[in-house]
């Protein structure tokens, strides 16, 4: 029963702290970004938006929406750090079980202030892309909190796998860096007044793509290098994690492909960066199950 219910409360971590991007790239794709204009009440005195609020009541409540699930991520987070102190202390494991546990308050912390500094600067684009690329190590934490309690498996590889493992891990973090510059450089803004990068975001869109199309190939060569140079069972658990991982770069080219050539439908770069999102949770979970002999 205990492990049941700790197992489902790592697993929602997982869920909001992904969610919490996507929920932040609908803010941006509808313009919403000051919906609530005020920090850290959402307008004047009230912390919720009120009726005929100037800046309209679905910006608003989408920002508000937005603000919900990082509370969620609070409660889950303080849930996580008292199933872990109160349960398993016996665990060799306890200290780095607490730390990640701890991590997660900390990063809602660290969210609500970026958060809190990014509408007190009108969405500065710095801000934003600060915002988001947070989120990037919560989720990794998330993840890494759930696989250690759960005793994943953990395999020795060689010094070729390693090597491209990190190549393929570095490729996916450019890649999220990359597109956050693209976004700050874009139409896209979360509002009209809101300043942006002064960089040609055509130039920077085709970085972003070349980023995506090295960080495949090194995709691959990891998945042979597994394949032909590790034990079978490493293949075998890392099976899944890999195709999955090789389809979702697939989409998302198609998709970044189309919304350049469409002219960013909204639509179309909110599935873009929920494609993103997939891409780190596979990319962690593939990291995690290795280890250099």
């Amino acid at each position: 029963m205990l492990k049941s219910r700790l197992r489902k409360i790592f697993a929602a971590l997982i869920f909001l702290q992904s969610l919490l991007i996507v929920s932040g790239g609908a803010v941006r794709l509808t313009g919403s970004g000051l919906g609530c204009p005020t920090w850290p009440t959402c307008t004047g005195n009230s912390y919720t938006p009120i009726a005929h609020q100037a800046q309209g009541a679905l910006h608003s409540w989408i920002e508000f929406g937005n603000s919900l699930i990082a509370w969620l991520i609070f409660i889950f987070a303080l849930l996580a750090l008292i199933g872990v102190v109160r349960n398993l202390k016996e665990r060799v494991d306890y200290k780095v079980l607490r730390n990640l546990a701890l991590y997660q308050l900390l990063g809602f912390v660290a969210q609500a202030v970026l958060g809190g500094i990014t509408v007190l600067t009108k969405l500065n684009p710095i801000t934003v892309s600060a915002h988001f690329l947070l989120s990037i190590p919560l989720v990794s934490g998330a993840i890494s909190l759930r696989n250690r309690y759960l005793y994943c498996d953990h395999f020795e590889i060689s010094q070729t796998t390693k090597i491209f493992k990190n190549i393929f891990l570095i490729g996916a973090v450019s890649i999220l860096v990359v597109g956050t510059i693209v976004t700050g450089s874009g139409p896209l803004s979360g509002d009209v007044s809101a300043k942006r990068y002064h960089l040609d975001a055509v130039v920077v869109a085709k970085l972003h793509s070349y980023l995506g199309i090295l960080t495949l190939l090194s995709l691959i060569c990891l998945a042979i290098s597994i394949k032909f140079y590790e034990k079978a069972e490493l293949f075998n658990a890392l099976r899944n994690w890999l195709l999955g991982a090789f389809f979702i770069f697939i989409v998302q080219g198609v998709i970044g492909y189309r919304q350049f050539a469409l002219g960013l439908p909204e639509i179309l770069v909110g599935l873009h960066l929920l494609g993103a999102t997939l891409i780190w949770i596979f990319t962690w979970n593939i990291h995690l199950r290795m280890r250099r002999r």
